[in-house]
């Protein structure tokens, strides 16, 4: 249930189009709902104008189903990350509407438009092909929470005039997500071109002294350029969700 919703139902229920008991029962799985393998939140939406997302990695096909279940009977559309093929078949074979996502290994379940929120255009950027299945998880993510999107790949400092030829899609941006693996060096090239907020997101990719990631992070969260913030490795899902609220109307 989004604020929309709810709004609706209160009006409902002050204009005497329903009564007062069949309002409490829509509302009765408000704010959780105990299915035996998860504590549904319904009431994320409405604190954070997001329903609550699965993390599809280490959960069981039943139990991804019984979440999923739980979502769609409320209204919601569902977004499940971190979710392996294989998995996804099983699950597109219950609910019809799934559609998988094979590079952000993300499964989204539309039931109604998505509306759109966002003041302006996130862009997502990955510095080499090989980062593109993070950046992917970025731009399915911030599209399901009402953003328009747009993407720019491989256009790492090793052939930084690849980023220049596009300075003027970087300025028409509201919000940039920045993907990067070797040495992070990229959100610092885009958050010094740019007056918008960068979120630098270091992936897991690179040659041994990365250290699956920790050199970018760390090349990251040393950032010189200012306006750059950095979340997890490889945490796709996580810069699209902070995008997505920089980039909210209102």
């Amino acid at each position: 249930m989004d604020l929309k919703d709810l709004k609706y139902l209160l009006n409902n229920v002050k204009n005497g189009d329903l009564d007062v008991e069949e309002a409490v029962e829509r509302l009765r799985h408000l704010p959780f709902e105990e299915i035996g393998c998860a504590s549904i939140d319904h009431h994320r939406e409405l604190r954070q104008g997001f329903p609550e997302v699965i993390l599809g990695e280490s959960k069981t096909v039943g139990q991804i189903e019984q979440i999923t279940a739980a979502l769609l009977g409320k209204g919601n559309n569902v977004l499940v990350t971190r979710l392996a093929e294989d998995k996804s078949l099983r699950i597109r074979g219950k609910f019809p509407l799934a559609c998988y996502h094979a590079e952000a290994r993300c499964l989204t379940i539309e039931q109604k438009p998505v509306e759109m929120l966002g003041k302006g255009k996130i862009l997502v950027i990955s510095a080499g092909t090989s980062d593109i299945p993070v950046a992917e998880e970025a731009l399915v993510t911030a599209k399901m929470m009402g953003n328009e999107v747009q993407h720019l790949y491989d256009v790492g400092v090793s052939g930084i005039h690849r980023l220049l030829a596009h300075k003027e899609l970087l300025f028409s941006a509201s919000v940039l997500i920045v993907v990067a693996g070797m040495e992070g060096a990229l959100p610092s090239v885009v958050g010094g071109m740019v007056s918008r907020p960068v979120v630098a997101v270091p992936t897991s990719v690179g040659y041994g002294a990365s250290f699956g990631g920790i050199a970018a992070l760390l090349g990251m969260l040393n950032s010189c350029a200012s306006g750059v913030t950095v979340v997890n490795i490889d945490n796709g899902f996580g810069a699209a969700y902070a995008a997505s609220l920089m980039n909210r109307e209102g």
